[in-house]
């Protein structure tokens, strides 16, 4: 379920999740997903790790936002919401980090299949 994705030019993993997540969901690489994020945080006058920056590339990009449904358990962790979304792409949220799932694969740079996530967006496919 966890596959290790670490696409950082430099190597580093400390304050890029949602660029490595974004750069993951959208297919495209660290520096395209590094510009569209700056970018919107300049737009915004926000920091690029801010929620609702990187959020802002997702939805120009065609995801939607959803909020962990209250009727799931208290402690629903990324590795459930893999094995509970085996198809499609989405972006998870857990208040400090993003991670990325394509069809039912945690992608991040460490495991963090046990986090629990707040919220995550998702791609509409037709």
């Amino acid at each position: 379920m966890f596959i290790k994705f670490q696409n950082n030019p430099c190597g580093r993993s400390v304050g890029d999740c949602a660029i490595r997540a974004i750069s993951r969901a959208l297919d495209i690489s660290w520096e395209t997903a590094y510009r569209l994020i700056t970018k919107a945080g300049l737009d915004m006058c926000d920091m690029p790790s801010s929620d609702s920056v990187w959020g802002a590339v997702l939805r120009q990009n065609g995801f939607y936002r959803k909020a962990i449904p209250n009727t799931y358990p208290i402690y629903y962790t990324a590795e459930d919401f893999c094995r509970d979304h085996p198809y499609g792409t989405y972006v998870l949220g857990f208040g400090g980090h993003v991670a990325t799932v394509v069809d039912g694969d945690l992608y991040d740079s460490w495991d963090s299949s046990n986090e629990v996530p707040q919220f995550y967006w998702y791609e509409e496919r037709s």
